[in-house]
């Protein structure tokens, strides 16, 4: 689990339900880190209350800080738990990518075998 989360609202009183939901969900995302990274991460969660003319939409926005990159997602929902849920998917998809660009042994499987497949046939 990640232990430094911050949460924090903007024109919005987080109260105890949706802090504990917001940890909760970002908190799991550390499976999906690195090893190297899972010690010096922190996250930062924004939750956001905008009024517009047809009714509320609330706005979430997570700022994940890995060694060497950070990684953001934002979305903004009719219901504040929806938004928190989609965010978390979206970084989710961006800390796959992540491995795969700075772990050398993942993601390159296929090509590297081919190239020494094709080496042996040649010797």
């Amino acid at each position: 689990m990640i232990s430094q989360i911050k949460v924090s609202g903007i024109a919005y009183e987080v109260d105890d339900t949706t802090r504990k939901y917001a940890i909760k969900r970002i908190g799991r995302l550390d499976s999906y880190l690195p090893r190297h990274a899972r010690k010096s991460v922190s996250a930062e969660v924004k939750l956001e209350q905008v009024n517009h003319d047809h009714g509320n939409k609330y706005e979430a926005e997570v700022l994940l800080s890995i060694p060497g990159s950070l990684i953001t997602a934002k979305d903004s929902t009719n219901n504040i738990f929806a938004a928190i849920d989609i965010v978390e998917a979206k970084i989710r998809s961006q800390l796959r990518d992540y491995k795969e660009t700075n772990i050398a042994h993942i993601g390159k499987r296929r090509i590297m075998s081919r190239f020494k497949k094709s080496f042996k046939r040649e010797l």
